[in-house]
């Protein structure tokens, strides 16, 4: 969808905006039912760049220490926990600025999803930049997606980042693209973005060719030490706009409704599934950031009568539209990976 688009759906009477997203949500996914996720820090803290709301940055002083890439047993533990409980993605998230073929860490990543893509989840991971072996050899050790969020519009994501350009980002997606792998691709709310903002992240994602697998939509949740640790929360309502939108620009995407949950309502929750999403993270951890336990969120679903979707390990990337025209990707340098996925 292009912006004009975007900006006439957002500003329909909310209601309206919200019927006509249920029932794109309703074609596209008539069952209703919601994806339960987790996902863990595989590696966390002391990363070079400078993501003004993240808590991993070693250019802040956060309560965050950098440890070292957690072994395969330890992950393995975690993945078999995450399955017992209902989760069917296991998203694996390090604080790199990327990777490189060839390197230990890598083969030591590619070790652990092999092991993980045995227990019948799907895989997820977000390790920053990668170039297109790489990309190659995840998709060939076994992941399902991989999460690389533009976190907001082209014009506003210097403000937020320096260490890298938006276009690096590009380069990434169309790395996992190329590869066969699907993409994972939203944005944060809250970052001291405006509404074109966020209408313009959503204009570059709608305009993927592959359309992303599924589509993340964080709160900012503000942290001591950060530069935006004294950003206000989102409104509840804005945020219920910004799921409809994306369920209507990404109809065949799963919304994630993420980061940020703990602040949110069961009515403002409710209102989010309505208005499309149906995927969220569930455990008490997002990577560094705090999320609601998973009897709470299991409460609530059964409150709302909905059920949740099974796992589809061999889940294949979405198909190019030949009709469809891709956004641009141009030349790119590196990457981080976000607190948010």
């Amino acid at each position: 969808m292009n912006f004009q688009e975007l900006h006439q759906l957002y500003h329909l009477p909310f209601f309206d905006l919200l019927q006509r997203a249920h029932e794109v949500h309703q074609l596209q996914w008539p069952d209703g039912k919601i994806q339960l996720c987790t996902l863990l820090s595989i590696k966390t803290g002391g990363c070079s760049e400078d993501c003004g709301y993240c808590t991993q940055s070693a250019r802040y002083k956060t309560d965050v220490e950098s440890e070292r890439l957690l072994s395969k047993d330890v992950v393995m533990e975690h993945a078999r926990a995450a399955r017992e409980n209902g989760s069917t993605r296991f998203c694996m998230g390090a604080a790199w600025r990327g990777v490189r073929g060839g390197t230990e860490r890598f083969n030591q990543v590619l070790e652990i999803v092999k092991d993980v893509s045995t227990l019948g989840m799907e895989v997820c991971v977000t390790l920053g930049e990668l170039g297109a072996q790489e990309a190659v050899a995840l998709r060939e050790a076994g992941v399902t997606a991989y999460n690389h969020n533009l976190d907001t519009s082209p014009e506003h994501y210097p403000n937020i980042v320096t260490t890298h350009t938006y276009e690096d980002r590009l380069r990434t997606i169309r790395h996992v693209q190329d590869a066969g792998m699907s993409v994972c691709c939203g944005g944060i709310l809250g970052i001291s973005e405006t509404i074109d903002d966020r209408l313009r992240l959503l204009e570059v994602i709608s305009s993927f060719n592959p359309q992303p697998e599924s589509v993340p939509i964080n709160s900012l949740m503000p942290m001591p030490g950060t530069p935006l640790a004294e950003n206000p929360q989102v409104d509840p309502l804005d945020l219920v706009r910004m799921i409809a939108c994306a369920r209507i620009a990404v109809p065949k995407a799963k919304v994630r409704l993420s980061a940020g949950r703990t602040r949110l309502s069961d009515e403002t929750q409710a209102l989010c599934f309505f208005a499309g999403a149906n995927s969220i993270f569930y455990g008490e951890r997002l990577l560094t950031a705090e999320n609601p336990a998973a009897a709470k969120d299991l409460a609530l679903l059964k409150k709302l009568g909905l059920e949740t979707l099974e796992a589809c390990p061999g889940l294949e990337a979405p198909e190019l539209d030949n009709a469809h025209a891709a956004y641009p990707q141009p030349k790119a340098k590196s990457s981080c990976t976000s607190c948010v996925i």
